[in-house]
């Protein structure tokens, strides 16, 4: 299969779509910030947007946030174009024609500060090689082990939009897409999943880009629409150190999934990426028992 002709357009379509979630999120976040929670002591937080560029080719925006609902929030998109490393390029899908590659995608990591409020991770990209596909999803991570069910009313509303997301589009599979997701967010050397799960995909051509791309962008609409409804319902509950200590060895269990098996990290670092931006995705406070 060929690139359409009209691919640069629709690298530029897909580019918009990530700067504008990137833009509805920013607002929804600043806003319960603006409500606020229990008072963590902090002053209500607004993101910081940092321009980066790329020596290589491309660059993106950094944006982060620190306040009284997030102790960190980073959402992050990122327009890069290449050439993949002769070992890189052997890993990454149709490349056997030459090593050039265009990406660009949108990348959140939230950190609450309240136990009670699962951790979040979505991501939507669109890559070209010899090739065009999407990939991301989204996952949520309890912190709490009694939270950490799928019974629990978060998880059961956060499947469910996403099943929702799938289940809209002819030929997306939501159950492969939910195993897929279960099987990568999983930490084996512990033999445990990272949390509760959601959906992630890769590789996603389906032949019809305007079928596929209308997919991507329903992946961020689903997120844009739980999460925040997730985050109000627990921010004022009231929680204790216990909580917190708990809290910050899941954060511990996060760390060591980010750092040892996502893909994102190394596709990052290893095609020259913002390192400040790739990393952020690590919680700000952690501990080990």
């Amino acid at each position: 299969m060929t690139l359409p002709d009209d691919i640069d357009a629709k690298k530029a379509t897909a580019a918009a779509w990530f700067r504008h979630v990137r833009d509805d999120l920013v607002g929804r976040l600043e806003s319960m910030e603006a409500e606020g929670g229990i008072d963590s002591g902090n002053p209500a937080g607004k993101f910081e947007i940092n321009p980066w560029s790329r020596p290589d080719g491309g660059g993106g925006e950094m944006g982060l946030l620190h306040g009284r609902v997030f102790e960190k929030a980073g959402v992050h998109i990122s327009i890069v174009h290449g050439r993949f490393s002769e070992e890189f390029a052997k890993q990454m899908p149709h490349t056997e024609a030459g090593a050039e590659f265009w990406s660009a995608g949108l990348s959140v990591i939230i950190h609450p500060w309240s136990p009670h409020v699962p951790a979040a991770h979505m991501n939507t990209r669109m890559i070209v090689t010899g090739k065009y596909w999407f990939g991301g999803g989204g996952d949520l991570t309890p912190v709490l082990d009694r939270r950490r069910t799928h019974t629990d009313p978060d998880s059961v509303d956060f499947h469910a939009a996403y099943k929702a997301a799938c289940d809209a589009h002819p030929g997306v599979d939501y159950a492969r897409y939910k195993q897929w997701c279960d099987e990568y967010f999983f930490l084996k050397h512990r033999n445990e999943p990272r949390g509760v799960g959601g959906i992630f995909y890769d590789n996603h051509n389906t032949g019809d880009w305007g079928a596929d791309f209308a997919f991507t962008q329903d992946v961020g609409r689903a997120f844009l629409d739980v999460y925040p409804a997730l985050v109000r319902r627990n921010f004022t509950r009231p929680w204790g150190d216990a909580d917190r200590t708990e809290q910050l060895i899941r954060r511990g269990r996060y760390v060591e999934f980010n750092l040892l098996y996502d893909r994102g990290t190394t596709f990052g670092l290893r095609t020259g990426g913002n390192v400040e931006a790739i990393l952020s995705s690590m919680p700000p406070e952690v501990r080990w028992p």
